[in-house]
């Protein structure tokens, strides 16, 4: 194969196929340009940041947990609590560390479910979601309440002339990055999810599992805080697309569902193209629930083109 040919179809890379859904991106791209008069405005540019913010956010999360064979369902309800949580009306440094305690707990609990008493990641973050959901309607039955005025300006406006959705997009891309490929918990949640004989390397394959977990849960808080202060209220169903849109665009980056396989590049990559699918679809006035059955129809797509046994599904 050719230099060019081993770029874009790399042999037995552990980054997976992040490739192919760049090329879409950029024919997307080149699409909505031609076709759509507003694609290329600044508004539209600021508000597809705004837009794949939360979304890349609580997509790290889910791939640090894909990677070692897991799989969080909790990630929308807990966007949700955290932005039910942030609403009641008390100061930020009372309710960001109350969210992310909360965060940590669901987490954790999800972890111990798969680990310890080796329920299958879909049913444990499943009952955990429910659990949290619950929760997320107990604190905010319906939308509403008052956001600190502080979480309000951490996300709104520009910092230094740059646009605040850039600079918290920024700030997750390298603390994903940073975990993922520039640490030694990164190289073990690849050797976990790979099948490698971990533990004989001194790996604990339990405690980085449930780690995972609740870095899962903590990226998806991270989220709902970003929601709270662009919506400056709670809302209990505000997370309820982020557990099929992340997981969507984790696979669409080329990260396996059976894990040990992915990159932080790539699920950007799936990220930005869910993003602009989404936003070509708004530029087109395609209806909301049309735009729905689009992004299911991606993910089983997706999910067809990985084998079932591997996935575990």
């Amino acid at each position: 194969m050719s230099k060019v040919g081993r770029i874009f179809f790399p042999a037995n890379s552990r980054h997976g196929l992040w490739t192919i859904p760049l090329l879409v991106a950029i024919c997307c791209c080149v699409g909505l340009a031609i076709s759509t008069a507003d694609f290329v405005s600044r508004q539209n540019v600021l508000n597809l940041f705004a837009q794949a913010a939360p979304l890349i956010l609580v997509s790290i999360g889910q791939m640090i947990v894909i990677l070692v064979k897991g799989l969080d369902l909790s990630v929308g309800s807990v966007v949700s609590l955290t932005t039910g949580i942030l609403s009641l009306n008390a100061p930020f440094y009372v309710t960001v560390p109350a969210a992310m305690l909360t965060a940590a707990v669901v987490g954790l609990l999800n972890g111990v479910a798969v680990t310890r008493f080796r329920v299958h990641p879909i049913i444990a973050t499943l009952s955990i979601m429910g659990i949290t959901q619950g929760a997320a309607m107990f604190v905010r039955p319906s939308a509403g309440g008052t956001v600190a005025s502080e979480i309000v300006a951490l996300v709104s406006g520009e910092l230094f002339g740059i646009y605040m959705p850039v600079i918290w997009t920024i700030a997750a891309i390298l603390v994903g990055w940073r975990i993922v490929h520039g640490s030694r918990f990164g190289l073990h949640l690849f050797a976990i999810g790979g099948g490698e004989t971990a533990a004989t390397f001194g790996i604990a394959e339990q405690r980085n599992e449930v780690a995972a977990y609740v870095l899962s849960s903590c990226f998806a808080a991270a989220a709902g805080i970003f929601l709270a202060g662009r919506i400056a209220s709670g809302d209990p169903n505000i997370g309820t697309q982020y557990a099929v849109d992340s997981i969507t665009a984790v696979a669409l980056g080329g990260t396996q569902l059976a894990g040990g396989i992915g990159s932080l590049h790539g699920t950007l990559i799936g990220c930005g193209l869910l993003a602009l699918i989404a936003n070509g679809m708004n530029l087109l006035n395609v209806s909301a629930f049309v735009q729905t059955i689009v992004k299911g129809a991606i993910l089983l797509l997706v999910i067809a083109l990985q084998p079932r046994k591997s996935i575990g599904l």
